[in-house]
């Protein structure tokens, strides 16, 4: 069977593109080729590569944006504010270094693993989906646009052209933590992330999420809610308790039960909060 291998230089003729049938949008391609190791690639193939600005991240005035070619390498280079230590930390454990040159932080949502690492601390960041299709541009929170487990909002005929991320302020701190058999190279079992803005030694808000222990990513209002005021030391994360935890819904699989994923959960959050706390005091 021939397949056709596509790579536009403007928006407007990958859209063209895109709309046109059974055809596979491809930037990192590190989730995309490993799905078809044993089993030949029938459809077409949109290489997003040649799009000018694609992978640039820019930190404007009001807004972080981040490409969707943006790679996670990337990420780590670029001089960002202190809230984005998390969604830092959580790309120095995606994979090994050759996915990180190659793998995107879009690709990581388009693909939409409850096990993606990136959501989580995406998701603390409060961070937006801006994405394409025949009707214009539209504007998503991450938090609507991944809708289930490898199912987002995005049309057949869409592409997603950034993350928008609006610019916090200087006193957040932003930290992430996983578990899982080992650290690297191998699916999280869960993973945990928060941004804490602190004033005068207290918190002043606060945004959680865990991921990996409902069908999507979560965020944490009963926890938020419980962090402002708080005194923002060392000992931040000793208020986590699992009854903070009740939007998440975790599954028992090959990978994990239920009690551990919220006992892990649990340990991961304080982790991450003393971490937050000790950064900013």
């Amino acid at each position: 069977m021939t397949t056709r291998y596509l790579r536009p230089s403007a928006l407007d003729q990958a859209l063209s593109a895109r709309a046109s049938g059974n055809i596979s949008p491809l930037a990192g391609g590190t989730d995309f080729f490993a799905a078809h190791a044993s089993t030949a690639i029938t459809q077409d193939i949109l290489d997003l590569t040649g799009l000018p600005g694609w992978g640039d991240i820019k930190d404007t005035t009001t807004h972080v944006e981040i490409g969707a070619g943006a790679t996670w390498t990337q990420v780590l280079n670029a001089a960002l504010p202190p809230a984005f230590n998390g969604l830092k930390a959580a790309a120095r454990e995606i994979g090994g270094l050759q996915v990180q040159n190659r793998g995107t932080l879009v690709g990581n949502i388009c693909n939409a693993s409850p096990a993606a690492d990136g959501v989580p601390a995406l998701l603390a960041l409060d961070a937006r989906v801006q994405w394409f299709d025949a009707t214009g541009k539209h504007e998503t929170p991450l938090a609507e646009f991944i809708v289930g487990p490898r199912k987002t909002l995005l049309p057949q005929d869409g592409l997603v052209t950034q993350l928008r991320i609006p610019r916090p302020h200087a006193t957040e701190v932003g930290a992430f933590a996983k578990t899982g058999a080992r650290t690297y190279l191998l699916i999280s079992t869960v993973m945990a992330s928060a941004v804490v803005n602190v004033d005068g030694g207290f918190v002043t808000s606060a945004r959680a999420a865990v991921g990996a222990a409902s069908p999507v990513a979560r965020r944490l209002p009963a926890l938020e809610r419980a962090l402002i005021g708080c005194a923002c030391n060392r000992s931040l994360g000793e208020i986590v308790t699992a009854q903070h935890l009740s939007a998440l819904s975790p599954i028992d699989d090959v990978r994990a039960d239920q009690g551990y994923r919220i006992d892990a959960a649990v340990t991961l959050l304080r982790r991450v909060l003393n971490e937050i706390g000790s950064n900013a005091s």
